[in-house]
């Protein structure tokens, strides 16, 4: 069956008066919703949408809030200035008003483990940039949460490696300069967990954990699978990222495939993922 015929003019109709664009704008940002279930939902979530609109009082409170904007490994100093327009313009798009950074949020190149270019910057340059163009993001989601990434923690591992007691290590907030972030392992949202990622893609992790989960951390990869069940319907999302695959900090990578840059929002009360890549 064609993509075309899972999408009636209703869904068409609904989006395109929303978000005030024409009937094949609509269309056309419509069709990448392939599934049945991701189509049916739309339906609900831009009906909801609708109601809000006209003012109806009968939608909870939950279905009030819950508009999660998810944000990409950043790695700054390294990521794209046009990727923080891209996720702002997102976030306005649809309303959102919860923020989850995915994790690697800086990236500490001076410090890898990967080999360092000795024509690099050094740590205390490196550092000052990143808290420099991190400040953007802090003052366009000043309430957030991170979750914690491999190359966000890499001062504290070799801190602890070192033999240094917690005490002498300022906190994530404390040196990046963002007081109101909320540095997590993981959370949960709507019965959605968030995590970096580093234990595997967001598909075998939802297998295996039966529940929908939203990660980072693979730069290459973007996509949302479902799996559904007698008793579960759930889905696995790897969000994308927003770095500069030709900074000197990603030569790592030079070989891989490219980057997937892209952001992401978990609408519906946890029910409905959506990417969306930035225009190349």
């Amino acid at each position: 069956m064609s993509k075309w015929s899972y999408l009636d003019d209703q869904i068409f109709g609904l989006y395109k008066i929303h978000n005030n664009i024409s009937y094949t704008e609509a269309a056309r940002k419509l069709i990448g919703s392939t599934s049945v279930i991701q189509v049916n939902l739309l339906r609900t979530y831009i009906e909801r949408l609708m109601a809000k609109t006209k003012g109806d009082t009968h939608l909870s409170d939950n279905e009030r809030d819950n508009r999660v904007l998810v944000i990409g490994d950043l790695h700054e100093p390294f990521c794209l200035d046009e990727y923080f327009d891209h996720c702002k313009q997102v976030y306005n798009k649809y309303e959102c008003n919860k923020v989850v950074f995915i994790g690697d949020v800086i990236d500490n190149c001076y410090s890898s483990f990967h080999d360092a270019d000795p024509d690099g910057m050094g740590g205390g340059d490196e550092l000052d940039l990143a808290i420099s163009r991190l400040a953007r993001w802090v003052n366009a989601f000043p309430k957030a949460y991170v979750t914690i990434g491999n190359h966000d923690r890499i001062i504290s591992r070799k801190a602890f490696s070192g033999g240094v007691p917690k005490k002498w290590v300022k906190t994530y907030n404390e040196v990046l300069e963002a007081p109101e972030w909320n540095f997590v392992e993981s959370v949960i949202i709507d019965d959605v967990m968030y995590i970096h990622g580093e234990g595997g893609t967001a598909r075998t992790r939802m297998k295996k954990e039966l529940h929908s989960m939203v990660q980072g951390h693979l730069h290459t990869q973007g996509y949302i699978e479902y799996s559904v069940g007698q008793k579960h319907k759930i889905f696995g999302m790897q969000v994308g990222c927003g770095i500069d695959k030709d900074s000197y900090a990603m030569a790592y990578g030079k070989n891989f495939q490219k980057p997937f840059i892209s952001c992401s929002v978990v609408l519906n009360n946890g029910e409905l993922p959506i990417l969306e890549p930035m225009k190349l």
